[in-house]
C-alpha cells in the first residue's frame, strides 16, 4: 500500500528532531491535523444542471495563532493533499516567525471547465459551507493554485453577507479596493528574489551572470522570471503545463510574459509594443527542463516534480523551491549526496504568507502601508530568517531543509510547552 502524502511529508519533521529539544507532547500533537472538514458544494450550472463539488478545509495546528493557508482549485485536490499542504504551512509560518498556525483548503474542480458565473457560484458556495470554520481570529484563507484576487473578493463578500458585518481580515490576497495589500500579488516571487539575492554572494559556485531554469510560468514563476531577468540573470528556460521553451542565449522574459498573457501560448518571442516576433528556441518537456545544465533551478509548478527517479539527473548546483513540495524526501537524499543546495519551500516561497500577514495586520489596524514599506518589511523577514536557517545548517552540518524544519520546530515546540508539557506536571509531583 502506498504511503499518504502527509506521512511522506512528515519525514522532514522526523529528520529535524535530533537537532531540536522537542517535548514528547509536542511531537505527538504534530502527527496529525487538529481539525479537518469535508464539504459538498452544490452548484447550478449555466445549462441548468446541478453539480456537486467536494471541498476541504484543514487546520493543522494553531498553537502560535490563527491558522493561515490558501485555497486551491484543481482536479486532483484531495483531503490527503490539503492536509499535507496545511502541514507545510504550519512550519512555513513558524520558520518566518509569523503569529500563525497552518491551514489549507481546496476544491476538486478544473476551473478551466467553468464559466465565470459558475466559478463565482462555486466560490460563494464554498464559503457558505465553511463559514463556521474560518474567521480573522480562527483561520484566514488566501489564494493558491488557480485562485486569485477576484475569487478572494467573492469569498470575503460572501462571508460578510453571512455574518452581516464587514470583515476584511477574514481573507487575504483580496483586491486592493476591498482591503487588499499592495505587494501581495507579487509577494511569493519577490520574497524568493530577496532571498536569492541575499544568498547569492554566499554561494561560491554561482558565476557573475547565473543561468536559470524555471518550471512553472504561473503567477509566481512568471513574476520571478521577470525580476531575475531585470536583475541581470540569464533565464534560459521556462515552462507551463503544456511544456517548456529553451534558448541557450537567454529568453526575453518581458516579451515571453506579454505573449503568454495575450495568446495563452508559451514561445520565445521578442515584442516591440504590441507586435511580437517568434525567435529561435527549442521546445522541451517539463521533465527535460528539470535536468538542464543551469546554475539555478526553480521548480514553481506543483508538488512531487523531482523524485528518486529523476533526482540524479538534476545538474543545477542550487535549487529554490517556489512550488510547495516539488522535491520528495527520497529525492532530497540524492540531491544532498550530489552536493546540491536546496532552499526549501517553507523558506523560499514564504513571501506570499508573509505579505498575507502584513495584509491581515493592516486590516486589523485600518492603517495601510505603501508598496515600498511592504517590500522593505518583506525583505527584512526573508533575509533575516534565511540567514538564521543557513547558520543553523552550517552549525550542525545539515541540509537547509532540515535546518528550516528544526528552526520552525523550536518555535512551535516552545509555544506548545508554554501551555504545559509532561515534564512540567512530573516536576510538580
Amino acid at each position: 500500500m502506498s504511503r499518504s502524502l502527509l506521512s511522506v511529508a512528515q519525514q522532514r519533521l522526523e529528520r529535524a528532531l535530533p537537532y531540536v529539544s522537542l517535548s514528547a507532547d509536542a511531537a505527538e500533537r504534530l502527527k496529525r491535523p487538529k481539525r479537518s472538514v469535508t464539504v459538498a458544494i452544490p452548484v447550478r450550472m449555466d445549462n441548468g444542471d446541478l453539480k456537486v463539488f467536494p471541498g476541504y478545509r484543514v487546520r493543522y495546528d494553531d498553537t502560535r495563532g490563527p491558522a493561515k493557508g490558501g485555497i486551491r482549485y484543481h482536479p486532483e485536490v484531495s483531503l490527503d493533499e490539503v492536509e499535507t499542504l496545511a502541514f507545510w504551512m504550519t512550519f512555513k509560518c513558524a520558520a518566518l516567525d509569523l503569529p500563525f498556525g497552518g491551514a489549507k483548503g481546496g476544491i476538486t474542480v478544473d476551473p478551466k471547465d467553468l464559466s465565470r458565473f459558475e466559478l463565482e457560484r462555486l466560490s460563494r458556495g464554498y464559503i457558505d459551507a465553511i463559514a463556521d470554520f474560518i474567521g480573522p481570529d480562527i483561520d484566514i484563507p488566501a489564494p493558491d493554485v488557480y485562485t486569485n484576487q477576484m475569487i478572494m473578493g467573492w469569498m470575503m463578500d460572501q462571508y460578510n453577507i453571512i455574518r452581516r458585518q464587514i470583515t476584511p481580515a477574514v481573507i487575504t490576497g483580496k483586491p486592493l479596493t476591498m482591503g487588499g495589500s499592495l505587494g501581495r500579488e507579487t509577494a511569493t516571487a519577490m520574497g524568493t528574489f530577496f532571498l536569492l539575492e541575499a544568498m547569492r554572494p554566499k554561494l561560491s559556485r554561482l558565476p557573475e551572470q547565473p543561468t536559470v531554469a524555471i518550471q512553472g510560468f504561473g503567477n509566481a514563476g512568471s513574476i520571478l522570471a521577470e525580476l531575475l531577468f531585470n536583475a541581470g540573470y540569464k533565464v534560459v528556460a521556462v515552462s507551463d503545463s503544456r511544456g517548456a521553451i529553451y534558448s541557450k542565449r537567454g529568453l526575453d522574459i518581458p516579451s515571453v510574459k506579454q505573449f503568454k498573457e495575450c495568446t495563452r501560448e508559451l514561445k520565445a518571442v521578442y515584442c516591440a509594443g504590441s507586435v511580437c516576433h517568434i525567435v529561435e528556441h527549442d521546445t522541451l518537456t517539463n521533465e527535460e527542463l528539470l535536468t538542464l545544465e543551469v546554475d539555478i533551478l526553480i521548480p514553481a509548478a506543483l508538488e512531487n516534480q523531482i523524485t528518486e527517479t529523476n533526482a540524479a539527473n538534476v545538474k543545477a548546483p542550487v535549487v529554490f523551491e517556489v512550488a510547495n513540495g516539488p522535491i520528495t524526501p527520497a529525492a532530497d537524499e540524492i540531491l544532498e549526496g550530489n552536493g546540491i543546495h536546496v532552499f526549501p519551500d517553507i523558506l523560499a516561497n514564504a513571501g506570499g504568507v508573509t505579505v498575507s500577514y502584513f495584509e491581515w495586520v493592516q486590516n486589523r489596524t485600518g492603517l495601510y502601508w505603501t508598496l515600498d514599506e511592504v517590500n522593505a518589511r518583506l525583505k527584512r523577514k526573508m533575509v533575516e530568517e534565511g540567514e538564521n536557517i543557513r547558520a543553523l545548517a552550517q552549525e550542525h552540518a545539515i541540509s537547509l531543509r532540515t535546518a528550516a524544519y528544526a528552526h520552525a520546530l523550536t518555535r512551535i515546540g516552545d509555544a506548545m510547552n508554554a501551555k504545559g508539557a509532561k515534564q512540567y506536571y512530573v516536576e510538580a509531583r
